[in-house]
């Protein structure tokens, strides 16, 4: 791997907004440079779960009305978001949970928003059924290829701590879904005694006040398609470990479950526990390492590089490729909240958005 991973930055961190409000998840940048951030239900006071940073302040996005849910049943307003994405068409699509607190979800509240950004207004809202959002689901992140079907497709991660994991594929026309990989052992969480991540120096397990420690047990979490479109990527949290699966079976629903598993590759180690994949149209895909204050690239050719290392990005967590050539990504020190201290909330605000040059031009968007 190249590059230093000690004390040493590695890179041109630029700070680009800090949150002193509850904790940031999700970014993505429009083509136009419109900045998009979620902030999920985990305890926070959350005046807005989706926000869209206009002159350094968080305005509700697309309006209060959808930032002020009935229940955790509304499917006409945002519940808990988990992570916002601008897609090739420059539209915003939302990730609902549903789940609150990681609460069972209830039908209505997982759900996937389009928000176009010529009127600032929602355009289409895609619910699941039971059978694929289940009580334990808890939907991730999502990514888009809008080249399948006649109005594209979209795949979301199931990364449940609670319940089976997998990979949801959504028909952007029919609003159609379906779950693959279901339970698959690419999805899921690695056991102690082969995944033992170190946070700050400290291993990193769930931590209660009045009981004994126990693993992290998120599973398929980061994804990412390849720029041919033919390989979704993605990486249980809990893992140093990223697989790759033929988008060609996941379309195809008339395949069976083994079927789909049998085009499952094992891409290897990545270099340490990651929550959010990227990429670009070079065919780089990007990573990042919670374990090592870092974002990783794994170049066309295989390589792997540092992008950016630098002990103020405490938990990196969500990245978007812009069109100005900058890579965003968020920092929201996950690792200290509560649950992982024996109960005491070690945050300390404000948390960040930064952003880093990674092309020398502008960076065509997938």
């Amino acid at each position: 791997m190249n590059g230093p991973m000690g004390d040493e930055p590695v890179g041109d961190l630029e700070l680009v907004h800090t949150f002193t409000g509850p904790m940031p998840t999700g970014v993505s940048v429009s083509h136009t440079g419109r900045v998009f951030v979620n902030f999920p239900q985990w305890g926070d006071e959350v005046p807005a779960t989706v926000v869209e940073l206009r002159d350094g302040r968080e305005a509700p996005y697309p309006d209060e009305a959808w930032n002020s849910p009935s229940g955790d049943d509304d499917a006409n307003a945002f519940v808990s978001v988990q992570s916002i994405v601008v897609d090739p068409a420059d539209r915003l699509w939302v990730v609902d949970t549903g789940s609150p607190m990681f609460q069972p979800t209830k039908p209505g509240g997982p759900k996937l928003v389009r928000v176009d950004l010529d009127t600032d207004t929602v355009g289409q809202v895609i619910t699941f059924p039971t059978d694929v959002a289940l009580p334990t689901t808890y939907l991730n992140d999502v990514r888009f290829d809008l080249r399948r079907g006649d109005a594209g497709l979209a795949y979301l991660t199931d990364s449940s701590d609670s319940g089976p994991n997998g990979i949801v594929v959504v028909d952007l026309a029919t609003g159609a879904s379906w779950r693959r990989l279901h339970d698959h052992p690419s999805t899921k969480a690695e056991p102690l005694h082969s995944f033992r991540p170190v946070v700050e120096g400290r291993p990193l397990l769930e931590r209660p006040a009045d009981g004994p420690p126990k693993p992290i047990a998120m599973g398929s979490d980061g994804i990412a398609i390849s720029a041919d479109g033919s390989r979704l990527h993605y990486c249980p949290l809990a893992s140093r470990r990223w697989y790759s699966v033929a988008t060609d079976a996941l379309a195809d629903r008339t395949l069976r479950e083994e079927q789909v598993a049998a085009t499952v590759v094992d891409e290897g180690d990545k270099g340490g526990g990651s929550d959010g994949l990227e990429t670009d149209d070079s065919g780089a895909f990007y990573l990042t390492s919670y374990e090592h204050n870092a974002v990783l690239r794994r170049r066309a050719d295989g390589e792997f590089e540092t992008v950016v290392h630098d002990p103020r990005l405490l938990w990196p967590d969500t990245m978007s490729v812009a069109a100005d050539g900058h890579l965003y990504v968020t920092a929201n020190q996950l690792h200290r909240q509560a649950k992982y201290q024996g109960g005491t909330d070690l945050r300390r605000k404000p948390y960040a958005l930064f952003r880093v040059r990674i092309d020398a031009g502008p960076v065509r968007l997938r």
